[in-house]
């Protein structure tokens, strides 16, 4: 009954384990082996639980146990399970073509299809006895320009020319394979409630390789 517990007898036996003086406040369902009634709940406030119920005392209670709830531990693993969307690379000049010398500018583009993208809400998850959304958030991307060179971490999913801040000069020519990783993080709710925290990463692999033709630029003078 600990943590914020709104089960129902809770509220009763932390008060009196407090009167008690103290202890963990524990509501505790019993059965038989082999059997599947279920006698309780009892109060405790000690470590381990009460003594075994004499099933032939009318008076001890027989309701079944509360439905098990998921950990945040499973609700995390859940989300890393998520069927995720992978960005690519769009570039600008267009044509996936650049000049040495020439910035070339940088931004994450998400497929419509495919999986859940930033922005996005899970279909309902059954996870025990919870139906659980997820709501799909960037956390940050790295660009690795394909010349061994790659970005920081950023939260930035770049832009196009002039206003994006995420751009990079080649110097030299040659065919380079550019991508962009990216990690997610999320929300989640129980039986449409309020939105929480998840506190997990999901750190997407195997993002698709644009490639990007780097050519030079040739003068001659002419009559």
């Amino acid at each position: 009954c600990s943590g914020g517990s709104t089960a129902e007898g809770c509220s009763e036996t932390i008060i009196d384990c407090r009167m008690q003086g103290g202890g963990t406040p524990r509501l505790v369902w019993q059965r038989p082996v082999g059997t599947d009634e279920w006698f309780g709940p009892q109060q405790t406030c000690l470590p381990g639980t009460p003594p075994p119920p004499d099933i032939n005392d009318p008076t001890i209670p027989r309701t079944p146990p509360p439905p098990p709830t998921p950990t945040i531990t499973q609700i995390r693993e859940a989300f890393l399970e998520l069927p995720f969307a992978k960005p690519k690379t769009s570039m600008q000049p267009v044509g996936n073509k650049t000049l040495v010398g020439l910035p070339t500018y940088y931004r994450a583009t998400w497929p419509s299809t495919g999986g859940l993208k930033p922005g996005d809400v899970s279909k309902p998850v059954k996870l025990l006895s919870w139906s659980i959304e997820f709501k799909i958030a960037s956390k940050d991307y790295r660009y690795d320009y394909g010349d061994g060179s790659t970005s920081s971490w950023t939260s930035s999913a770049g832009g196009r020319y002039p206003d994006g801040d995420i751009t990079h000069t080649y110097d030299s020519t040659g065919t380079r394979e550019v991508k962009v990783d990216a990690r997610l993080v999320g929300q989640y709710r129980v039986n449409g409630g309020a939105w929480q925290d998840l506190g997990a990463v999901a750190d997407l692999q195997d993002e698709p390789v644009t490639e990007l033709e780097v050519v030079g630029t040739r003068t001659r003078l002419v009559s």
